[in-house]
């Protein structure tokens, strides 16, 4: 089959013709359709300090995928040919204390498609059949292959929060932060406020429904006055740069939460007293998805027809592609970009 392969370890991928993937009596075939590329994928593409440090190649790339089920393991029953579907792509051991406890998402035994095993940019890929999630009949393919990132946003945005009526600032508009703008307009927020210093990325959320898109350093005038100055019930901070993440704590309200998904490059400081303690802020750590109840949220949203993450794919490529998708995804020009494969 056709597969886009990190070969060695160095910058770069290669387009190669390899085995199609031999399955376990656990496990479905699934004919990949679409595959959104994802950050990681660029760092991967880059071979940048994150990627050497986890990744050993060769294996093939990509983890956020929709598709057809082709063959069924013996011992699958929940699962048929010809199901429409796309995957959680963390594949978790389901024994540890986390996994028993509902919390599977920060399992420490988690092996990812795309990074710690053959992922989705390809013709083929295998996966346990727990992992896989049935597609409506109306959800196209292209929004099956971004249900992974869309989880990310769900499970920022509606995790231990109270969205309908609250005001909301999102810093950091890249793909799952757009989507999480997305979310809470559709779940009812009073205010969306969304900061990034890209036009596009900008557009794209006023598209999704944000009420108002600033740069951060109108950040903070915007929330004044959407919040007479308390600041905003909820921050989903999605950028993991410093000054983004010390402006959520100072612009969360006191008794507010911050939901953290940005990633920072390298550690930082923060005034714990000042910026957290004082102000009795909630902080949540997001990881992935929950499993499944993100997965579920993410089935509903979408069957209320309130949440269409369609404008958000902005760019379309064949596998044959990839130096453009890297090379649109590094312009800053990009929202979703998706591989249409089959």
């Amino acid at each position: 089959m056709k597969a886009l392969v990190k070969t060695e370890a160095r910058a770069g991928f290669a387009l190669r013709d390899v085995p199609e993937p031999t399955m376990k009596d656990n496990e479905v075939l699934i004919r990949v359709k679409r595959a959104g590329v994802c950050g990681t994928d660029v760092h991967i593409h880059e071979w940048d300090a994150w990627a050497q440090g986890r990744c050993k190649p060769p294996f093939v790339v990509g983890h956020e995928f929709a598709g057809e089920v082709v063959q069924v393991g013996s011992l699958v029953t929940d699962v048929k040919l010809g199901d429409r579907v796309t995957a959680e792509g963390h594949i978790v051991c389901g024994r540890c204390h986390l996994c028993r406890t509902g919390n599977s998402h920060v399992c420490p035994n988690t092996r990812i498609i795309g990074v710690d095993r053959d992922g989705c940019f390809a013709e083929f890929i295998a996966m346990p059949a727990t992992n896989v999630w049935h597609l409506d009949d109306n959800i196209p393919y292209e929004i099956g292959g971004i249900h992974d990132p869309m989880g990310n946003a769900f499970h920022t945005a509606l995790t231990g929060t109270t969205i309908p009526g609250a005001t909301v600032l999102v810093t950091g508009c890249g793909p799952i932060g757009i989507f999480a703008v997305g979310i809470c307009a559709a779940a009812g927020a009073s205010r969306v406020i969304a900061s990034d210093v890209n036009p596009t990325r900008l557009a794209l959320a006023r598209q999704m429904g944000a009420h108002d898109t600033v740069t951060p350093d109108q950040a903070e005038a915007a929330v004044r006055r959407a919040t007479d100055g308390l600041g905003v019930d909820v921050v989903l901070e999605m950028s993991g740069v410093p000054a983004a993440v010390h402006q959520a704590f100072a612009l969360v309200r006191d008794g507010g939460r911050v939901q953290m998904l940005g990633i920072p490059s390298k550690p930082m400081e923060l005034d714990l007293a000042r910026e957290i303690i004082f102000k009795g802020v909630t902080i949540y750590g997001v990881v992935g998805r929950r499993m499944y109840d993100t997965w579920i949220q993410m089935t509903q949203f979408l069957r209320s027809r309130k949440f269409d993450p369609t404008p958000v794919i902005t760019h379309r490529f064949p596998l044959e592609g990839f130096a453009a998708a890297i090379h649109a995804i590094k312009s800053g020009e990009a929202g979703k970009v998706v591989f249409e494969i089959g």
